[in-house]
């Protein structure tokens, strides 16, 4: 009798030992995927985070002036150098090795001995960068490709993405789930002059 009593027990027992188990694992595995996989919300927030540390804003939005200088034109934000603005006339004895580089009042267009580059619209419409996939987006930012693109030809200065390419892989994906949220506007910057090209615009 008290053989079989011991031995319910110890059954009793194991079944117990083995629920428990069972339990912490299932808690276990829900903890790590909470903590893995930060919500869409939270991506964005950590992205737009980022973008404001990081001086986006500084080359890729429109400026207006205050009374304390210029200012990032939020009503405009990221959409890039205005399709509707043009660049002052350049001087070709300004330019060159131990000579000037410039920038635009607006602080989207630049000029040096790469030709003349203008900040892009990062904005989520298509004529930004609202048609990229994440990898394009990556690559932008880690490889210097143009459009992300693998033939295309190298991000112009003052681009840093030489320093962006290491960027954790967590905060590329935050930075371009923000992009990807932003309000869309509808700017086609021009087009990358490169130095031959620039011939016909010095005086």
């Amino acid at each position: 009798m008290k053989t079989y009593s011991i031995t319910i027990l110890l059954c009793a027992c194991a079944i117990a030992l083995t629920s428990c188990n069972q339990g912490k694992t299932e808690y276990s595995e829900k903890s790590e995927v909470a903590v893995n996989e930060p919500s869409k919300e939270d991506l964005v927030k950590r992205g737009e985070y980022l973008v404001n540390i990081i001086g986006c804003d500084h080359c890729h939005t429109p400026k207006k002036m205050t009374e304390n200088g210029p200012v990032p034109d939020m009503d405009r934000r990221l959409m890039g150098f205005p399709a509707s603005d043009s660049l002052a006339p350049i001087h070709r004895n300004d330019l060159g090795p131990g000579k000037w580089m410039m920038m635009n009042g607006d602080l989207t267009a630049f000029v040096g001995p790469w030709g003349i580059s203008y900040g892009g619209n990062i904005t989520s419409d298509d004529t930004g960068i609202g048609a990229w996939t994440y990898e394009q987006f990556k690559k932008a930012m880690t490889e210097g490709k143009y459009k992300g693109m693998d033939n295309s030809r190298p991000i112009m200065p003052p681009m840093p993405w030489e320093s962006f390419r290491m960027l954790e892989e967590n905060d590329l994906s935050a930075i371009y789930e923000f992009l990807m949220s932003t309000t869309p506007i509808e700017n086609v910057v021009p087009a990358y002059t490169p130095p031959p090209a620039m011939e016909s615009i010095l005086y």
